[in-house]
């Protein structure tokens, strides 16, 4: 009679590194294809992105290595600044350069007839988004359904622009924008429909994304910069070059209270348990909060009943 042989745990291919890399995407080039190059370059056993930007699109695309992937959806959360350029006189199947014109015009729009658009998509407002979006209609993604050359109902939903600017118009044709608006905010769908409000139609012809904060224009690194570093032949040297640009995780939380804890209390989160809070100064009015010991990310935890409830635990 054979003995069962116990089942082996494969290690984890790549360095268990954890950190944010603010990529400055190019042009041409998937978010999922630049995830994956940057888990490469990093040897990183576990990576993620804090918001897609299709191809068309370039600028700020954060991505989460190792422990930093349990705080992506607080950055998915965050305020976002785009650049964006409308052409006017042509509405497209994808609102942007990407598809077949739909809709055509010979009008354009006067300047002033674009600035007194812009307090109308300013606020909460509602926003139906692009029949070639990641919205699940069915259960399927309205992409797919628009791909097979279906037409959906997309219903529309209140989104959040905090601010609208015109920053120039180049000539008849052409807009330059720029908007901070909150999670779920499609900006072609802008395009579209100040196009239809302006009796001229318009798609987006350029779309940069500047900030997702917490993380500002500043910190974004291109990835030609970060490619460049596959020169150097020392892997050691080589991964510590790159690991230079990486932002310390916890820098994804800044919207939440800190708690500083106790090596005694950091021990008991990691193990699962709550820790009470104590002093004035223990963040009771807020529903969650982050824990840090010795500068080191603990737990992100939610806050009740005079504790704190660990959520996600860090290594």
């Amino acid at each position: 009679m054979s003995k069962q042989r116990k089942p082996q745990h494969r290690k984890p291919k790549g360095r268990p590194i954890s950190g944010w890399l603010i990529l400055d995407k190019p042009l041409d080039f998937g978010s999922t294809e630049a995830v994956s190059k940057i888990k490469w370059l990093f040897n990183a056993q576990k990576a993620g992105h804090a918001g897609t930007l299709d191809p068309l699109a370039s600028g700020m695309l954060p991505i989460a290595l190792g422990d930093a992937t349990k705080t992506v959806p607080y950055v998915m959360d965050g305020r976002k600044i785009y650049e964006f350029t409308v052409t006017w006189g042509e509405e497209r199947t994808t609102d942007d350069l990407e598809g077949g014109v739909v809709n055509s015009s010979e009008a354009r729009p006067q300047e002033q007839a674009i600035r007194d658009l812009l307090a109308k998509y300013t606020g909460t407002i509602l926003q139906t988004p692009p029949q070639f979006s990641a919205i699940k209609i069915a259960g399927e993604r309205a992409y797919d359904l628009a791909r097979d050359g279906e037409t959906v109902e997309i219903p529309a939903r209140e989104v959040e622009i905090y601010r609208l600017s015109l920053l120039a118009v180049t000539d008849n044709n052409m807009a330059h924008f720029e908007v901070e608006c909150g999670k779920g905010t499609y900006v072609r769908a802008l395009a579209r429909d100040m196009g239809r409000d302006l009796g001229c139609y318009g798609h987006i012809s350029e779309l940069r994304r500047t900030m997702v904060a917490p993380f500002g224009e500043d910190v974004m690194v291109p990835l030609a910069k970060l490619i460049e570093f596959e020169a150097i032949e020392d892997r050691d040297e080589r991964l510590a070059a790159l690991d230079a640009f990486l932002i310390d995780t916890a820098e994804a939380l800044s919207a939440l209270p800190q708690l500083v804890i106790s090596d005694d209390q950091a021990h008991r989160l990691k193990m699962g348990n709550p820790i009470l809070l104590r002093g004035r100064d223990a963040p009771t009015d807020h529903p969650e909060a982050y824990a840090m010991a010795r500068g080191k990310l603990i737990a992100i935890g939610e806050i009740g009943q005079g504790e704190f409830r660990p959520k996600r635990v860090f290594g």
